[in-house]
Order: structure tokens, then sequence, then C-alpha cells
């Protein structure tokens, strides 16, 4: 198991009200949650904030498509799965 460390986190009355139901229902503990729920956020945010620069990355090389030939590759592939 990885070492942990602690972490305060502010947050409204109504929401620690939420986290402790959820906590109660699914019998794990608030940090439990806590911690999940802000791993996700962290890596979903990295993830955006890595293919936001992977797309300016590929416009400073010139690797970009039209806006048109962007909205004929969107409807082929919407046709493909239509069918």
């Amino acid at each position: 198991m990885a070492a942990s460390t602690t972490v305060t986190v502010r947050m409204s009355g109504t929401l620690k009200e939420r986290l402790g139901l959820l906590a109660e229902k699914t019998q794990r503990t608030q940090s439990f949650l806590a911690e999940r729920a802000i791993s996700g956020y962290v890596d979903r945010e990295l993830e955006m904030m890595a293919a936001v620069e992977q797309g300016l990355e590929d416009f400073r090389n010139g690797d970009v498509v039209s806006h048109d030939e962007a909205k004929r590759q969107i409807r082929e592939t919407i046709a493909k799965y239509e069918s």
C-alpha cells in the first residue's frame, strides 16, 4: 500500500453531510470517498491538459484539418453508426 498523507479540505456543510450520507450507504469512510473523488478529478484534468497541449503542438506543426474537413469526417463517423 502506498504511503498516505493528510490534506485539509474546506467544503460546505451541505457537501459534508452528503459525503457522510454516501459514506454511510456505501460503508466506506469519508476519507476513502474523498480520496477517490479527488483522484478521479485530478486524472481527468491532467488528461484534458495533455490533450490541449497535444492539440497546440499539432497546430504549431501545421497538423490540422479545415473546419469543413472536420465536419465531413464527423458526419462520416456518425453515418457509420446510424446504419
